[in-house]
């Protein structure tokens, strides 16, 4: 998921017991619904207990069109309905979970310089689902806890209690390999222009990224490989695409500006 694993959303203990369990789930609830959309369902359900989701705000007004015209463009290529559902979070930033679900903070909506940037970020995360980044990462999650864990029984109880504290550690860290975010932006420029969005926003945020406030730096882009090598991948990719990129422009100067209420008024879903 663009910018954050599923152990950084809801925390890497709870989230093993989580996955290990089916979540808050009943039995017959999880019968009707596969794998993917159970973990959406549970990401889901920690955000909301959280008070972390935005049932209403303006800022859906700006949210919403530009969501709706990716979900056009990307619905085809995944099998459960995309969401797009804002939260509330001191850090901008936006993240996919498996099920279809993209949660993007309200401080991201503020943090973006133009329409591009905000559909470029959008793009990149719903490529993340398309793939099942999600789904894969949470095996090697999976793996690592069989693994340690089971060293852990047999090393006895001191060792392993030093042992789950480098489990949670190593899940944290966790994230997706340079590969995985490359193809994400690819496929994500791809669904850019297919949904008539410049795909050229990524870009510029990459850049603006590079210049902004440490205390601003977007967790979507400080968890992600060089942006520099993925800023090269994209204009290969862009070159190499004249048919589909070619009309696009690569001056920010011809971006379309986006604007949102300051201290936007905001209900939480309860």
């Amino acid at each position: 998921m663009t910018g954050k694993s599923f152990t950084q959303m809801c925390g890497a203990a709870a989230c093993l017991v989580a996955l290990a369990s089916g979540g808050a789930m009943s039995a017959a609830q999880g019968s009707q619904l596969d794998d993917e959309q159970q973990i959406g369902q549970q990401v889901f359900s920690e955000l909301k207990a959280k008070g972390e989701i935005i049932a209403s705000s303006p800022l859906y007004d700006q949210l919403t069109p530009i969501a709706s015209a990716i979900i056009k463009t990307a619905q085809p290529r995944y099998p459960h309905p995309f969401k797009f559902y804002l939260v509330h979070e001191q850090q901008p930033n936006a993240f996919a979970t498996a099920g279809g679900n993209v949660y993007v903070t309200d401080s991201l909506m503020y943090f973006v310089k133009n329409t591009e940037e905000l559909s470029g970020t959008l793009c990149h995360e719903v490529s993340h689902t398309i793939h099942h980044d999600t789904m894969t990462l949470i095996q090697k999650e999976r793996q690592i806890e069989r693994r340690e864990i089971g060293a852990a029984v047999l090393l006895g109880p001191s060792r392993a209690h030093l042992l789950a504290i480098a489990l949670l550690g190593k899940l944290r860290s966790l994230g997706y390999s340079r590969d995985v975010e490359s193809a994400a932006d690819i496929t994500g420029s791809d669904i850019c222009a297919a949904s008539h969005y410049n795909p050229w926003g990524l870009v510029w945020l990459f850049q603006d990224f590079d210049s902004a406030d440490s205390a601003q730096v977007p967790q979507l882009l400080s968890d992600h490989p060089s942006n520099a090598t993925r800023v090269d991948a994209l204009k290969q990719h862009f070159r190499a695409n004249p048919a589909v990129f070619g009309s696009f422009s690569a001056d920010a100067r011809n971006a379309t500006s986006f604007e949102v209420p300051k201290n936007a008024a905001m209900t939480f879903m309860r």
